[in-house]
C-alpha cells in the first residue's frame, strides 16, 4: 500500500501525553526551576541553548548518585575536547541498583524477563541480580581486574552479558563486548586493538533451529590475543572448548559461586564504561570509548523521555549484543525498568516469534531494527490476530530508515492507537540525535523531534542550515556521551578526522537528513560509504581483506544503497586476475567467506566483475562517488576526472548505474 509521506497518523490523546515521563520532567521544571514552556519546541530550544543548566536538570532530576560532586558542568563548549562534570566520581552500576533497594518488595520485582529458542521464559530478580555481579565482580577481581583493565564478551543476548558486563562496570574495568555471530576475523580485528585481560565466552549458540559450536572461534581468539590471562566458558551446547596452558580457565558456574556483597568502585565522570566499534570505510573498526557519567546522563533522558520509560515498564528491543541498541536497551535499568531480552532469529519458527514474546514477557515498549517491521509486513504477520498487543503503549524502530508503508502497516495491524516512535543517533555518541516524544503527533515517514539536549541541523555544504530539504546531520553544541576518545588514537587525530574534518567545530554524523518545517526529521540513510546493514555497521576495508585474500580477487569495492524508500541493497564489485570468470563457485566462495568471516548480514546482494575499482590519486577508493551515482546523482557532478588514478573505469559505472536505476521505484 502507497502511503503519502508525512500523512498524520497518530495524536496523543491529553492522557496519554500527562501521564508522560516528559510531562513530568516539565512539572518538575516548572516548581523547581519555575521554567515554564508552551510545548517541546520552546523545551528543546532551551535544552539545546541554556546547555549547562539543561544538564544539570538531568542530573538532579534523575537524582544521579556522585560519590563526589562536580566543580562545574561543562568547562568548555569546544568540540571536540568538552569536559563534562569535572571533579564528580559516580559508577553506572550504582545508578543501576539503588532499583534493588527501597520499599519492601523492590528486590523481588523483575529486573531482566529473558527467553530464547531453547530458553523458556523467565525472570531475574532485582536482588538475584545484583548477588550475581557481585560474585562475577568478585570472581573478576581474583583474577587481578582492576579499574582500567579491559575485559571482553564473546556472548549473545543473554542473561550473562548483562551480569558479565554491570560486574566488569562495578571495578572500574572496561568492558567490550562482540555477538558470537561475528567471524573471528571481525572479533580479533576489534579486541586485539583493546588488549583484554579477560575473555567471557559463549560456547555455542542456537539461532535459527540450528546450534552453532564457537570452541573453534573461541581457540583462534586466546592464540590472537596474547594480553589474555583468563578466559570464562559460558555453557549453551555444552561442547569441549580448548584454551590452552597460557591462560586460566574458568566456568560461568564458578563465577556465580561467591557469596559475597556488591562492592562498587565510584570512578571519575569520564572514566572509560565500555569499548563499542563503529567502522570507518578505511582502517580497523573503530574502538570509541564512553565515559560512565555520560552514559548515565544521556541514557536517562533518552530512555525516560524519548521512550516513555519508567519503573513499572517492560521494555524490549530485539537487539544482536554487539550492536549500540543492546547497550541501550541495558540502560532500561537505569532507570528501574524491566528489560526482557530474546536470544534467537526473529524469523523462527515463524515471522510471529517476536509478537508472542512481546504477548508472554507483557511487554509496554517495543523496538527493533527497521528490517523488522518491513520483514513482518511482507510475511503477512498479523500482530494483533496472534498476540494480546494490549499492553504495548509504544513501538521504537531504528537502525535504518523506517518506511511510510510500515508505519501504516504497524498502526493497521498492531494498534491504530499506539505511539510509534522511531529514533535515529548512533553507535558513535551511544544515543539518538532524533526519536519520539509523547506529547507531539505522529506524521508518517517522519521521526516526531529533535532529542533535548541533541542541537541537530542539516548542513549544506557550506555549513549553512536547512529547513525542508536534506542536508548532512551535524550537531553543532556537545553532549555529555560523545565518545571520550578512540583506543590506541594517542593525538586525537582519528577521533578528529572521524567527526569534525568536514564542518570545523560540528559533529557530522554520516547521515543525510531533513528537518521538516513541524521541527520532526527524516533521516535519508548514510551519507558515508560505511556499509549499515540491518542495524549493524561494518566497515568497508574489513569486508575489502575477507575477499580479497582469495587469489581470483585482484581488487574490490562495495557500496551500501540503504536510501528511505527502497530495499536495502549492496552490491560487491570485483576486480578479478586475468583469465578469471566470475562464475557462481566464485560467487559462492566470497559470500562463504564474509559470512563466515564477518556475518551473514553483510553478505553482498549482487556480485559484479568490474574492469577496475576507481580511484583518486591517492589511492583511494572512490565508494561515495559511486554510491552517490547509484543514488541518482548526475554523473558529472560525482566526481572530477582530473582528480582519478584510473578515470576510463568510470564509465562502466555510468551504464550500470543506468541501468540499475532505471529499475528502480521512484522515491518521494
Amino acid at each position: 500500500m502507497t502511503l503519502e509521506a508525512g500523512k498524520l497518523m497518530w495524536t496523543p490523546s491529553p492522557a496519554f501525553a500527562q501521564a508522560s515521563q516528559l510531562a513530568a520532567y516539565m512539572d518538575w521544571l516548572r516548581r523547581e526551576r519555575a521554567l515554564d514552556f508552551d510545548g517541546y519546541g520552546s523545551l528543546w530550544q532551551w535544552s539545546v541553548t541554556e546547555i549547562e543548566a539543561f544538564w544539570q536538570s538531568i542530573a538532579d532530576y534523575f537524582d544521579v548518585r556522585f560519590d563526589t560532586p562536580p566543580a562545574q558542568v561543562l568547562a568548555s563548549r569546544q568540540m571536540p575536547g568538552a569536559r563534562w562534570f569535572e571533579g564528580a566520581t559516580l559508577n553506572y552500576v550504582q545508578q543501576v541498583f539503588r532499583h534493588a533497594a527501597g520499599d519492601g518488595d523492590a528486590a523481588q520485582r523483575p529486573a531482566i524477563r529473558h527467553a530464547g529458542e531453547a530458553q523458556p521464559l523467565a525472570d531475574i530478580s532485582w536482588g538475584d541480580l545484583e548477588r550475581q555481579v557481585a560474585s562475577v565482580a568478585h570472581g573478576l577481581r581474583q583474577m587481578g581486574v582492576r579499574r582500567g583493565d579491559r575485559v571482553a564478551g564473546y556472548l549473545p543476548n543473554i542473561p550473562a552479558t548483562v551480569i558479565a558486563f554491570l560486574a566488569t562496570a562495578s571495578l572500574g574495568a572496561v568492558w567490550s563486548g562482540c555477538a558470537p555471530d561475528m567471524g573471528q576475523v571481525a572479533v580479533i580485528d576489534r579486541f586485539r586493538q583493546i588488549e583484554p585481560r579477560v575473555l567471557i565466552a559463549v560456547d555455542g549458540y542456537r539461532y535459527g533451529g540450528r546450534a552453532y559450536d564457537r570452541a573453534p572461534v573461541i581457540a583462534d581468539l586466546v592464540a590472537a590475543l596474547p594480553s589474555l590471562t583468563d578466559v570464562v566458558i559460558v555453557p549453551a551446547l555444552g561442547t569441549a572448548v580448548e584454551t590452552g596452558a597460557r591462560v586460566r580457565r574458568q566456568t560461568w558456574a564458578d563465577m556465580l559461586a561467591h557469596d559475597v556483597p556488591l562492592a562498587v568502585e565510584p570512578v571519575p565522570f569520564d572514566h572509560p564504561l565500555w569499548i563499542v566499534y563503529s567502522s570507518g570505510t578505511t582502517g580497523m573498526p573503530k574502538p570509541i570509548v564512553h565515559g560512565h557519567g555520560g552514559i548515565v546522563i544521556e541514557q536517562l533522558k533518552l530512555m525516560a523521555f524519548h521512550n516513555n520509560l519508567g519503573r513499572d515498564d517492560v521494555f524490549h528491543w530485539y537487539s544482536s549484543s554487539g550492536w549500540i541498541m543492546w547497550n541501550a536497551q541495558v540502560a532500561g535499568l537505569l532507570l528501574g525498568t524491566t528489560i526482557a531480552l530474546y536470544d534467537g532469529n526473529p524469523a523462527w519458527p515463524d515471522a510471529g516469534v517476536l509478537w508472542r514474546f512481546v504477548d508472554a514477557a507483557r511487554v509496554t515498549m517495543f523496538g527493533a531494527g527497521a528490517a523488522f517491521f518491513t520483514n513482518a509486513m511482507k510475511a503477512g504477520v498479523e500482530p494483533a490476530q496472534i498476540a494480546d498487543v494490549s499492553r504495548l503503549r509504544g513501538i521504537g524502530s531504528t537502525g535504518s530508515p523506517l518506511p511510510e508503508e510500515a508505519y501504516g502497516w504497524i498502526y493497521e495491524h498492531v494498534r491504530r492507537d499506539i505511539w510509534l516512535a522511531p529514533m535515529s543517533g548512533g553507535t558513535d555518541f551511544a544515543g539518538s540525535f532524533v526519536a519520539g516524544c509523547p506529547l507531539l503527533p505522529v506524521h508518517a515517514g517522519e521521526m516526531q523531534c529533535r532529542c533535548l539536549g541533541a542541537r541537530v541541523e542539516a548542513f549544506d555544504d557550506n555549513g549553512q542550515p536547512l529547513i525542508d530539504a536534506v542536508g548532512e546531520l551535524v550537531c553543532t553544541e556537545p553532549m555529555p556521551s560523545m565518545p571520550l576518545f578512540l583506543w590506541g588514537d594517542a593525538d586525537g587525530q582519528r577521533y578528529r578526522h572521524s567527526y569534525f574534518d568536514f564542518y570545523a567545530h560540528a559533529w557530522r554524523h554520516g547521515d543525510w537528513i531533513r528537518i521538516t518545517p513541524r521541527g520532526g526529521a527524516v533521516i535519508y540513510g548514510r551519507s558515508d560509504a560505511t556499509i549499515n546493514r540491518h542495524g549493524i555497521r561494518m566497515g568497508t576495508s574489513e569486508l575489502y581483506r575477507v575477499v580479497e585474500e582469495l587469489p581470483e580477487v585482484l581488487d574490490s569495492m562495495v557500496v551500501d544503497l540503504e536510501y528511505l524508500g527502497r530495499e536495502s541493497y549492496m552490491p560487491l564489485f570485483v576486480v578479478l586476475r586475468d583469465g578469471q570468470a566470475l562464475d557462481e563457485g566464485l560467487r559462492d566462495a566470497m559470500r562463504g567467506r564474509i559470512r563466515t568471516a564477518l556475518s551473514s548480514r553483510h553478505v553482498p546482494n549482487e556480485i559484479v566483475q568490474v574492469p577496475g575499482v576507481p580511484r583518486t590519486l591517492s589511492g583511494k577508493k572512490m565508494e561515495v562517488p559511486i554510491k552517490k551515482l547509484l543514488l541518482g546523482h548526475a554523473p558529472e557532478s560525482i566526481a572530477n576526472r582530473d582528480a582519478m588514478a584510473n578515470p576510463d573505469c568510470l564509465d562502466w559505472y555510468f551504464d550500470y548505474a543506468a541501468a540499475y536505476l532505471a529499475r528502480q521505484p521512484r522515491v518521494a
